[in-house]
């Protein structure tokens, strides 16, 4: 005989009905003299008490990840905000520009730096700078962007340094950080190129935009060579003085900081590695010499530019991170690469 089929009801057991309360049961209990406990009352000592369980899980490493994206990213956005409050004060004051050394507001830069845009080079370069922007010509980036890759990747924070030449050249490319394009703008290029080499590389995706702001929050900076430029003039600043000052920039990382990546496309970038800085030791009359980046400290990786007209000569292929044997040291860096896809 075929069994009737249960209802939902009957998989579960009703609840107990409570008991009434005795009389004697239910009356208050007789309160304590003050100073003494009973012994079902007494205190438990502080350390012998059971720590509470936290309800909170612990975080997993892409989630502390992502944390510590935003806060970087937030970081960077209070640094514009104070540049863009000098441009105005300065817009307000009568001004139509504002001082360059006013423009880096990064408190680890501005110590690890300390008095360099002071320097007689850099008043001249501030100068330069400062007829650029009041001139009929546009100045890429934007005033207050120009040290963003400095203001989004704080010294204490750099692991990778990715050397490029000078700013994109059209409207609304430069953004301040070496090879990247804000949302919305066509992808350059060289661009295009990294992506297609970190692909055949390490099999992540290719991002659907351009811009590396979250490459540079996780502490890669991507630093130009000169910071600034003319519409449609590419290298129009050369030579101006944004490589000495660039130069200061690389050298302080090299002796400050070890175990950094530098990566270097193109000759112009590869000079920093062969380049000699000359410094007097005046009390003892002795010059020492020694190279702009130390290679004995840090993780020096070549291939040629990734611009369409040199990528086919040496930077499809160079498999930059797989290749090379410092990935294995800096598992920094090859997440670094391999999240680039985690802009969206």
């Amino acid at each position: 005989m075929a069994s009737t089929p249960k209802t939902l009801d009957e998989f579960f057991h009703p609840a107990k009905r409570l008991r009434p309360l005795s009389p004697s049961s239910a009356s208050l209990e007789t309160p304590t003299p003050p100073g003494k406990l009973s012994p079902s009352r007494r205190e438990t000592p502080p350390e012998a008490s059971a720590p509470a369980p936290s309800s909170s899980p612990a975080l997993t490493p892409e989630k502390k990840r992502r944390m510590d994206i935003n806060k970087a990213l937030a970081r960077s956005r209070r640094n514009l905000s104070v540049c863009r409050e000098r441009i105005e004060k300065a817009k307000a004051d009568g001004l139509d520009y504002v001082k360059l050394e006013e423009l880096l507001v990064e408190e680890t830069w501005l110590q690890a730096l300390p008095g360099e845009l002071q320097k007689p080079y850099a008043k001249n370069l501030c100068r330069y700078v400062e007829r650029e922007v009041r001139g009929s010509v546009p100045i890429y980036p934007p005033p207050y962007l120009i040290f963003y890759a400095l203001h989004l990747t704080p010294f204490d924070q750099v692991k990778v340094v990715l050397i490029g030449q000078d700013p994109y050249h059209g409207a609304g490319q430069a953004m301040g950080l070496a090879f990247s394009v804000p949302e919305g703008v066509k992808i350059p290029s060289s661009l295009v190129n990294i992506f297609k080499e970190l692909q055949e590389d390490l099999g992540c995706s290719v991002p659907l935009n351009g811009n590396l702001e979250r490459w540079a929050a996780q502490g890669v900076l991507l630093l130009n060579t000169v910071l600034t430029v003319r519409n449609h003039q590419a290298n129009s600043h050369a030579k101006k003085g944004w490589e000495p000052f660039t130069d200061a920039i690389i050298r302080t990382i090299s002796q400050k900081k070890s175990g950094v990546v530098f990566l270097l496309w193109g000759n112009s970038a590869q000079e920093k590695s062969r380049q000699v800085v000359r410094a007097c030791a005046v009390i003892v009359e002795l010059t020492l010499h020694f190279r702009m980046i130390d290679g004995s400290k840090h993780h020096i990786l070549k291939a040629a530019h990734p611009s369409g007209l040199s990528a086919n000569r040496g930077f499809f292929g160079c498999r930059l991170v797989l290749s090379s044997t410092c990935f294995i040291k800096n598992l920094t860096y090859l997440s670094l690469l391999h999240n680039l896809q985690g802009y969206h």
